[in-house]
């Protein structure tokens, strides 16, 4: 009895720290209520700008910028211009702006058409991290822009979390005044990760009236089959023949940021705004580059000096405009231009694989003949495509020639490289007719 005591008194005075500790919760939500209802009642007043928090060297300080106001707070925004008689790479700056309207026609399958480069934006975010999510932040934002004496980079810059709405809103007034939004993996990363920023912060996105050019998916289509990777900084290199100096992992971006939100000291943040100038100014140089691949091979994919003017001289390039190609059904043209990537010298592993297409659209084309000629090339070589070659060999003799003895010696040879059941079934079969006395007959006549 004195246990049972003891334990509902244990559980009583619980009950009281429990009841003591919501009492001192409910107190301190209603001094959290009352301070923000303070806020609230000021809340249209614009806050001050943002005081530094250390010694060290402000943002205003070290970047050519200034801090810009509207109606949702503030925010820090810098504009540079990189001159048109300047080489980015081998890349001429002054050339965009003599783009066709119609330049990005081909590679956008059509959707944008007639619209000046002047009205295209070129759009690159620095981001608190790679994973996306509602938890992650665009900090920086650069707009490029083409025009007549140059080209234009605008950059929106979170000092804090808490100038974000002033930055999207911003950002939504620039866009304004493009038709055309270009990115590099913007599609699946910048774009959606923008639109989750602005609904997080009850704005509405502008990308619903921009047509949206991905620029990854025609510069793999191009260069995937000669390039290891495809990524902007490797295409800086390899294509326009750049290399930058004291540039800053994109890795390490994300934990620069974090340090100047701890310190308020902008002295590391310079490379970060130097790092986004530069990958848009390489992807305005890229869309004069790439497009015109598919604009040359479009408008003349049996012309050699279209393309050979458009910069597609290596034959991996060539085969990766044929495939485009081939997948919009320009089978015609696509062969043309696989044929012109044999001419023009491809690796081993490449060349088969294009050898192989080649035979199976000429096949395709009702000729036949020319499709066997690189069969037969197929089948003399050691090379991934040998048994298939030889399979369609076989097929070949059978039903066209009617010559069963060479169907089964194509058979045999392209047993003994390996054994697949369709293989041993036609083996078998050819076997079977052979063996009646009128393939006999036939085979003693021939």
């Amino acid at each position: 009895m004195q246990l049972y005591w003891q334990r509902n008194g244990e559980q009583a005075s619980a009950m009281l720290d429990t009841e003591e500790q919501l009492a001192r919760l409910r107190q301190r939500v209603a001094a959290i209520d009352r301070k923000f209802a303070q806020s609230r009642a000021t809340r249209n007043e614009l806050p001050p700008a943002t005081p530094a928090r250390c010694s060290g060297r402000t943002i205003e300080e070290w970047l050519e910028g200034e801090v810009k106001t509207n109606e949702h707070g503030q925010h820090f925004q810098m504009e540079r211009l990189h001159p048109g008689h300047k080489q980015h790479g081998s890349a001429d700056i002054g050339a965009l702006a003599e783009l066709s309207p119609n330049f990005l026609t081909a590679l956008s399958g059509g959707s944008i058409a007639g619209v000046a480069p002047q009205r295209w934006a070129f759009l690159d975010t620095e981001t608190t991290g790679l994973a996306g999510g509602s938890g992650t932040y665009a900090f920086l934002i650069g707009v490029g822009r083409i025009t007549s004496n140059g080209f234009r980079v605008r950059q929106f810059f979170l000092r804090e979390y808490a100038e974000e709405r002033s930055t999207l809103a911003a950002l939504t007034e620039h866009l304004a005044e493009f038709d055309v939004l270009i990115t590099y993996n913007g599609k699946s990363y910048d774009q959606p990760l923008l639109e989750t920023r602005y609904r997080m912060t009850r704005q509405k996105p502008p990308f619903g009236r921009l047509e949206h050019l991905d620029l990854l998916y025609g510069a793999r289509r191009l260069w995937k089959l000669r390039l290891e990777k495809c990524r902007l900084i490797q295409l800086e290199q390899q294509i326009l023949g750049l290399h930058r100096e004291g540039d800053l992992a994109g890795e390490l971006i994300p934990y620069v940021y974090f340090d100047f939100l701890r310190s308020n000291d902008a002295t590391r943040l310079v490379p970060i705004f130097h790092h986004n100038a530069m990958d848009i100014v390489t992807l305005a140089c890229l869309t004069g580059i790439v497009p015109a691949a598919f604009h040359a091979a479009e408008c003349g994919g049996c012309n050699s000096d279209l393309l050979a003017e458009a910069g597609v001289r290596h034959g991996a390039d060539l085969a990766g405009i044929a495939r485009w190609l081939l997948a919009s059904g320009k089978e015609e043209e696509a062969l043309v231009l696989l044929r012109r990537a044999v001419t023009a010298g491809l690796a081993d592993s490449l060349l088969f694989r294009t050898l192989w297409d080649i035979a199976k659209l000429e096949k395709k084309l009702g000729r036949i003949h020319a499709a066997v000629e690189v069969l037969v090339e197929l089948a003399g070589c050691r090379n991934e495509f040998r048994i298939p070659a030889l399979e369609e060999l076989a097929k070949y003799y059978e039903r066209t020639e009617k010559n069963l003895v060479l169907a089964l010696d194509c058979t045999y040879q392209a047993l003994s490289f390996g054994s697949t059941d369709p293989l041993l079934q036609r083996k078998d079969r050819l076997q079977r007719r052979l063996a009646k006395p009128q393939s006999r007959k036939l085979v003693t006549q021939i």
